[in-house]
């Protein structure tokens, strides 16, 4: 008899969607990606601090994501043997180094501190979706939408927090933030410590494998790198932006990332779901012409204006992450933690080679006309998206 049941480390079949330890992990997911996105909200402060150039400043956040490097041997490493441990204490890991940032005296202490944190946060993102996919039953996609939405709640609270602790302690007074990445990491060790990460074990052919690797993220690279200009340009750089282009306050900017990033979560949840309605080529085509548009009327508006068209970015922008996460899962369901590491070096590799276009864009020609330039950079991803593979495989197995 054959099914795409998948099996847990006693053996059991397990087709339900175990909506408890989903929502643990991807509170885990939650509390770890609050601290790592302390530090765009942090770069105005750093930059007159340390006296940095726009390249400079945004190759901090690239230290951060080289260590992106290691996101296939983690994820190989996950189909093969159980390292949810990396996933458990990372939240903790994370927590206590982004908030050491302000004790930093120069550029290159604060380069390695963040490349430390680089390597923690791939520990985390290469496994966890594959500890999602291991209780999701055969709703895997579903699973993905909540871990993505977790992330990208975050990333919206994130900023929020950080805005806080600095009002009210300055920068080398955020450790006391630190507590919370502690607690989070007691409870994922209390209720996971069992939860295995690595997959079934299964038979397969090492060239159809490698084929199939190839033929998924040859297109998706080129994507990727694209259509996430944009994206990459705001997450990045709309704090400095605002802040010494139009005259916000630190505290203004940090609450539009922060809205931009909310509405993101809405946009993960939806475009998971819409994907598996009108497909995943159709998702993205759409979410990346809508993004580059608003971004265009973003740069140019005024007011109450832009709070509709933050929005409507997060809404677009920050919509496909799930959905290409689920392409990956859908089309490497062998391989799930080894495609979701090559997934992240990939989300991780292409954000900091955008964010280092943007940055020297930004110092040529001023950070408004490189915006406008990353939307107009992400429509040329229309052409390749169609050769992006649409049709799911699915793995039966003999039990």
């Amino acid at each position: 008899m054959t099914t795409t049941v998948e099996i847990n480390r006693r053996g059991k079949r397990e087709s339900a969607f175990d909506t408890g330890r989903i929502l643990l992990i991807c509170m885990g997911h939650f509390v770890h990606d609050v601290y790592s996105a302390f530090i765009a909200p942090l770069l105005p402060l750093l930059i007159d601090k340390l006296g940095l150039t726009l390249v400079m400043a945004g190759s901090l956040p690239v230290f951060m994501q080289a260590p992106s490097l290691l996101g296939p041997v983690i994820g190989y490493l996950a189909d093969r043997f159980s390292v949810r441990y990396l996933v458990i204490f990372a939240p903790a890991i994370t927590a206590t180094l982004a908030t050491l940032i302000g004790f930093m005296p120069t550029y290159g202490t604060a380069a390695l501190l963040l490349f430390c944190v680089g390597v923690n946060i791939m520990a985390f993102h290469a496994p966890a979706p594959a500890m999602i996919a291991h209780v999701a039953g055969d709703r895997v996609g579903r699973g993905m939408s909540f871990f993505m939405a977790s992330g990208e709640l975050a990333r919206s609270v994130g900023p929020l927090l950080v805005g806080f602790g600095v009002a009210e302690w300055g920068m080398q007074g955020l450790w006391r933030l630190m507590f919370f990445g502690w607690l989070a990491s007691a409870v994922l060790y209390w209720r996971l410590r069992d939860v295995s990460a690595k997959r079934a074990p299964r038979k397969s052919k090492t060239k159809p494998m490698l084929r199939r690797f190839a033929r998924v993220f040859g297109p998706l690279l080129a994507v990727m790198l694209l259509r996430n200009m944009s994206m990459s340009s705001l997450g990045i750089f709309m704090v400095v932006y605002l802040v010494d282009v139009r005259g916000f306050e630190l505290t203004l900017a940090t609450g539009a990332l922060a809205l931009y990033e909310f509405s993101g979560v809405g946009g993960a949840l939806a475009g998971g779901t819409l994907s598996d309605r009108i497909g995943r080529r159709k998702m993205v085509a759409g979410a990346t012409i809508c993004a580059a548009l608003l971004m265009l009327a973003f740069v140019h508006a005024e007011g109450a204006l832009l709070i509709p068209l933050l929005i409507g970015l997060g809404l677009t922008a920050l919509s496909v992450s799930p959905v290409f996460l689920a392409l990956v899962q859908d089309q490497l369901p062998e391989n799930r933690a080894t495609a979701n590491g090559m997934f992240m070096l990939y989300a991780f590799g292409v954000r900091a080679i955008n964010v280092m276009i943007v940055g020297a864009l930004g110092d040529a020609l001023g950070l408004q006309n490189a915006f406008i330039a990353a939307a107009l950079i992400s429509l040329l991803a229309l052409p390749i998206i169609v050769t992006l593979p649409s049709t799911p495989v699915v793995v039966h197995e003999d039990l």
